[in-house]
């Protein structure tokens, strides 16, 4: 697959979950979180309110800090597939 297959594939991917109405389990948005900043190579420090959910948030980019970018996003588009082929 070429980065721009990927990129596209990636985009689709996240307007997907953009699109779902119905809330996500905890641990599947902080995945996705994860793999959503490393794939964008967005580093911002995270901005809850809650300093347990920076917490946690800060802890799932911790875990993918030796993902590269394509491995990322790779993964995102596997979790979001994943999910949405046992929820249908």
């Amino acid at each position: 697959m070429s980065s721009e297959e990927l990129q596209i594939e990636f985009e689709e991917a996240v307007a997907r979950i953009n699109a779902h109405a119905e809330p996500f389990p905890a641990d599947f948005l902080l995945r996705l979180y994860a793999y959503y900043k490393k794939a964008t190579n967005d580093y911002g420090r995270p901005s809850s309110r809650k300093p347990i959910i920076n917490a946690f948030k800060t802890n799932a980019l911790f875990q993918v800090q030796d993902v590269s970018e394509d491995d990322a996003k790779r993964m995102y588009i596997e979790l979001v597939n994943n999910y949405f082929l046992y929820r249908e």
